[in-house]
């Protein structure tokens, strides 16, 4: 049988390690919340299929735009709305397309990370990051030094390097007006609960550039 020695020895390592853990755990780096505007350029490679996206996130006016250029392909807008709604067209020269969705949630919150699961750091892209990941849908990757994300990686394999990051930087008004095509009465607007199970629909501008669906429900 331990002896009372024994078992105290025991029970102060036990202790000492559960502090040590929570200490550790407490002590892990939180991601920056996004500047509630910002400009960023993104390359991003799908499989195999690259694209440019610009990405313009506007909190206080509720909106966030993703401007997609496909490698030698089409432009596509996705314009997406606090209140649920996004539109994914296209403008001159290509023909006119657009539909227009309805999300149950609104664009990202700048917190949108919050209780993101830490994974340590790693170089990415020749910069020394924190690593984060949120609900197994994103990996999601932050300049130690300067704070701002550099990579993030989708559930999907699709990845996406942040080419730049302007803090501060707004779209002019007059840019965030879908086309009147976009307001016909001939389609009506679906409903998407989850972008995971929205494969028959052509969402492929919004699964690229505007995550927020998928995520945002996962989240709630």
């Amino acid at each position: 049988m331990a002896s009372a020695t024994e078992e105290r020895i025991c029970l102060f390592l036990c202790f000492f390690l559960f502090l040590h853990l929570s200490t550790s755990t407490k002590n892990n780096p939180i991601p920056s919340p996004w500047p509630e505007q910002f400009h960023s350029v993104l390359f991003i490679n799908r499989s195999g299929n690259l694209q440019k996206t610009d990405l313009w996130y506007d909190w206080p006016k509720g909106r966030n735009f993703n401007i997609i250029q496909y490698q030698l392909g089409v432009l596509k807008y996705d314009l997406e709305w606090n209140n649920g709604t996004s539109f994914l067209y296209t403008l001159d020269p290509f023909n006119h397309t657009c539909k227009r969705l309805h999300f149950d949630v609104g664009i990202l919150r700048p917190n949108w990370l919050d209780g993101a699961n830490y994974l340590g750091q790693q170089y990415v892209d020749n910069f020394l990051c924190n690593v984060w990941e949120k609900v197994d849908f994103i990996w999601y990757y932050e300049d130690v030094v300067t704070k701002r994300p550099v990579k993030w990686i989708f559930y999907s394999g699709m990845i996406a390097h942040v080419m730049t990051f302007e803090v501060g930087a707004v779209l002019d008004d007059e840019h965030w007006q879908a086309p009147v095509y976009c307001f016909s009465e001939a389609e009506p607007e679906p409903k998407i609960h989850n972008r995971r199970s929205s494969s028959l629909l052509d969402l492929e501008a919004a699964v690229d550039g505007g995550f927020r669906g998928t995520l945002m429900s996962e989240m709630s």
